[in-house]
């Protein structure tokens, strides 16, 4: 009964690994059944992210031709530092009326005869301010839409009382916004340039292919996100965008540093595909991307919070957007997407696909021969053996005519006899 618990407990530990690539299959009906967050911990290959890279790249390419199509279509909100203007901004708190984007809107139609671009009310409380943004406006139409404003809503500054100073206005010209525009590029161009570098001398060919690919999918999509929501493109934004590409590529590399280590001297061993060690490398590595997501999350979102509903400034929400958008498409396709990239042009060389055939062949074989015949070769032993041994009896056994008496082990001669026989 010990053995059969110990063979069903095999079965069991060899159907847990069968599911996270290993070579035995086992039977369903042995198969334990583990909490999410143990698979999750233990990192044993419970998660099958290879065996599906169909469906993560059907997603991921859904994913990519949305975000081309907003782009396309739609385009880019660019900021005033890129596209030039006049913003104006007021705040909400203490004027006199309920300060509305329509109200707004309203105003400065009336003072500059046209509609502005956007008005956007930021931050919440006593640190909300309305901030309008318009085409460039010269002095005096500055100057006419601040008394507007100022008679429309009697906004108070510091002291508490209404002021036309505490309506502010910025003004950047198109010039300066081309300027901003070139040194953006430039610095996203260097940026990437020794990236690829670096990826380029520290990974192999298919490595640094799979790793490139993922940086411009991370790319693309948050700036699809960005052209699809409207969100703002400023200077912060292609700071923030520079930040999250680098985040990318450390979670890419950390997946890629265990499926190195995995796959070292694979073709040396018919355990497991490459496809396999690839798979059990993500599933080693689950929580170390999502507790780096984690914690790069939580003061995103604290500075999101603080920005956007505590101080109101616009710099900090642009920075907190892209960082927070960044952080989660990165950690999506450094898992369902870069290792999967990786395996499907490793598989096209003929190390890995000769590779894959003997994991094949030997998991159709079965067992070796010499293993199968060792279990049948102790079930004939121990009967054979049982029968050897003389069953016990009640009757002593009689010795042969002319043979000497056998004295039973531990017994002593009579001492009178022993004696005699010495006189």
């Amino acid at each position: 009964m010990a053995a059969k618990g110990k063979g069903q407990a095999g079965a069991a530990e060899a159907a847990e690994i069968t599911e996270s690539g290993a070579v035995e299959p086992a039977s369903d009906t042995a198969q334990p059944r583990h909490s999410f967050l143990s698979r999750l911990y233990t990192g044993t290959g419970a998660f099958e992210v290879i065996g599906r890279r169909r469906l993560w790249y059907g997603v991921s390419g859904a994913i990519v031709a949305v975000a081309l199509v907003s782009i396309v279509l739609r385009g880019f909100t660019f900021g005033i530092d890129f596209n030039g203007g006049t913003t104006v901004s007021m705040p909400t708190a203490g004027s006199s009326g309920t300060v509305t984007t329509a109200a707004v809107s309203d105003v400065f139609r009336k003072a500059i005869g046209r509609d502005p671009e956007s008005v956007v009310i930021v931050g919440s409380g006593a640190s909300a301010t309305v901030q309008i943004r318009s085409e460039t406006l010269s002095n005096d139409q500055t100057s006419k839409l601040r008394n507007a404003l100022f008679d429309a809503f009697q906004p108070k500054g510091a002291d508490g009382k209404p002021t036309k100073q505490a309506i502010s206005d910025a003004a950047v010209s198109e010039t300066w916004g081309d300027q901003i525009t070139n040194k953006a590029l430039i610095a996203l161009v260097v940026f990437l340039a020794l990236v690829s570098l670096y990826i380029t001398v520290r990974y192999e060919r298919y490595m640094a292919i799979s790793a490139l690919t993922t940086m411009v999918f991370d790319l693309t999509v948050t700036a699809g996100v960005y052209s699809l929501v409207g969100f703002e493109v400023t200077p912060a934004t292609v700071i923030g965008l520079l930040t999250i590409l680098g985040f990318s590529l450390y979670d890419t590399v950390i997946v890629f540093d265990k499926v190195e280590e995995n796959t070292h001297g694979f073709q040396h061993t018919t355990r497991r595909t490459f496809a396999e060690q690839a798979n059990l490398a993500i599933n080693q590595t689950f929580m170390r991307s999502i507790n780096t997501s984690l914690i790069g999350v939580l003061p995103v979102l604290a500075l999101m919070v603080v920005a956007v509903w505590l101080l109101g400034v616009g710099t900090l929400k642009d920075l907190a957007l892209v960082q927070l958008v960044g952080i989660l498409v990165g950690t999506y396709s450094s898992i369902f997407f870069a290792t999967p990239l990786l395996v499907t042009l490793r598989e096209r060389t003929e190390l890995v696909r000769t590779h894959t055939r003997r994991v094949t062949r030997r998991r159709k074989a079965g067992p070796e021969p010499a293993e199968e015949a060792k279990p049948a070769e102790d079930d004939a032993a121990a009967p054979q053996s049982a029968a050897a041994v003389p069953a016990p009896s009640d009757k002593p056994n009689k010795p042969a005519p002319g043979a000497r008496p056998v004295r039973p082990t531990g017994t002593r001669r009579p001492s009178g006899k022993r004696n005699a026989g010495r006189r």
